[in-house]
This record gives C-alpha cells, sequence and structure tokens, in this order.
C-alpha cells in the first residue's frame, strides 16, 4: 500500500480537491510515493465549524499514520487555517499545510503590496491566509473573498466557457477594484478554474497556485531531513476514500490530470 523504502508522502482532504497537491507532487517529485485520503463522506470541511474539522481532520491523519507515511500534507485550505497546529503538536512526522507556502510566494511575488485571496468561507472567515502573510510582512494589505461556487464548477467539469468566466467576473471585481497585483488561491480547487480567473483578472494580476507552492516546501523538507527519494526507485500511489469510490475516481481524474485508479473505501 505504502512505499517500501521508508514510507510514502500521506496527503487527506475533504474530497477530491487535494489532488491538485498530489499532482504537483508527482511533477515535482516524481520518485516519491504517496496515499491520498478523501473523507468524501463528511465532504465539504468548509461549511463546518473548527472544532469538527479538527476532530475530521485527526481522524483523516490516524488512517494516514497507519500507512507508514513519513511526512503529511494537510491538502485542504480549510482544515489547514484550523487544524494545522493541533496535528503537529500531536504528530511524531513533519505535517504541512497549504496555507502557509502560499501565503510565502504570495509574499515573494507581490510588487505593490496588496494580495487577494478566495476560498471557502470557512476559510476566508478563519483569517488565516491574513495572518500568515502578516507574519512575514505586516505591512501588506490582505483582501479576502469567499468564492463557495468554484468548487462545484470544477467538481462538475464547468471550468471554461462563459458560465465560469461570469461567475469568476461576478466574484472577483471588488478585489480587482482593491488594486491587488496578486492573487492567492485559496482553495485546491481553484487551480482547475485558472483560466477562467485569469481572464476575470487580468495579466497585470500574478496568480498564486497554494498546491503548487506546498509541493515545493514539501520538497524542501524531504531534503533537509535527508529523506527525499532521489533516485530511480518506482513510485506506487494509492487512493481511499471515506465514501463513493466510484465517484471519487471518475470526478478526481480532473484535478490529477489522469485516472485514478483502484480507489480503496475505508471506514473511519
Amino acid at each position: 500500500m505504502v512505499d517500501a523504502f521508508g514510507g510514502a508522502i500521506g496527503l487527506f482532504d475533504s474530497g477530491v480537491g487535494g489532488l491538485t497537491v498530489v499532482r504537483e507532487i508527482r511533477a515535482q517529485l516524481p520518485n516519491e510515493s504517496t496515499v491520498y485520503l478523501g473523507d468524501t463522506a463528511r465532504v465539504p470541511y468548509g461549511t463546518k465549524s473548527p472544532s469538527t474539522v479538527i476532530r475530521y481532520a485527526s481522524a483523516c491523519a490516524k488512517v494516514l499514520l497507519a500507512r507508514g507515511v513519513k511526512l503529511m500534507i494537510v491538502a485542504c485550505n480549510t482544515a489547514s487555517a484550523h487544524a494545522l497546529e493541533p496535528l503537529r503538536e500531536s504528530l511524531d512526522i513533519p505535517v504541512l499545510g497549504v496555507v502557509e507556502p502560499g501565503a510565502q510566494e504570495a509574499v515573494a511575488q507581490t510588487r505593490n503590496g496588496r494580495v487577494g485571496v478566495i476560498g471557502t468561507l470557512g476559510t476566508i472567515r478563519s483569517g488565516e491566509y491574513e495572518r500568515a502573510i502578516h507574519t512575514l510582512d505586516p505591512a501588506i494589505e490582505v483582501f479576502g473573498k469567499a468564492c463557495p461556487l468554484f468548487v462545484p464548477l470544477a467538481e462538475e467539469g464547468w471550468t471554461c466557457g462563459s458560465v465560469p468566466r461570469a461567475v469568476a467576473d461576478q466574484y472577483l471585481s471588488e478585489l480587482k477594484r482593491a488594486g491587488i497585483d496578486t492573487l492567492v488561491l485559496g482553495c485546491t480547487h481553484y487551480p482547475l478554474l485558472k483560466d477562467a480567473i485569469a481572464e476575470s483578472v487580468g495579466d497585470a494580476i500574478t496568480l498564486v497556485d497554494s498546491a503548487a507552492a506546498t509541493a515545493c516546501v514539501a520538497r524542501e523538507t524531504l531534503d533537509a531531513l535527508g529523506e527525499r527519494v532521489d533516485d530511480d526507485r518506482k513510485a506506487s500511489h494509492a487512493f481511499l476514500v471515506s465514501d463513493s469510490p466510484d465517484s471519487f475516481s471518475e470526478v478526481g481524474q480532473a484535478f490529477l490530470a489522469q485516472p485514478v485508479d483502484h480507489v480503496e473505501w475505508v471506514d473511519f
């Protein structure tokens, strides 16, 4: 189930969105094995209370630990906002979220100190991106906007054309008026809508994909620990779900950009 050469990278999300992080892991760390858990029985996390999200995240972490993972990625912005620190305090392996890497990249990219963040209602309400950005540079102004319709659009495959563009225009108009020059895609579903979002905001605004930034931090973390697989060993990839394996496999293909095979149902 897991890599035979010292453990896999474990990732979890409430559903399919975190597969965009798996896709980036495969691109940047092609020899690393992964175990991905989609908590599809409890999706979405974005509408749940912080205490509930922490409880769900802790349950997901236990499943991945049982698979012998060496590094855990909370591939969900809402869970990263609420559960990252409790997981770090309770686990003996490195735990990464998607908020901090996205915030770091936004600070590196902004030229005028005005950064927009889009995400689920739970992520935006948490203020976690603003805190993470201000930890790095208190002078940066952060403008958050919840974009809840982006998630069903991505899962339904409506990622280009007039419909997602119209939704993007509606959501992003106030951020453009705020004068941002950098926009963080603060939900792992949103990379699928990157083209529509880019068309809406224009070339002057740089998009930050937190999935890609997280994969970069994962590579740096494994390098620092001396645990990165850097030879030609064949990687293996396992997919676990708490509900509807067939649906996950079908929808997940767009997020992973390749087939999602042999999805295993787990009860926890």
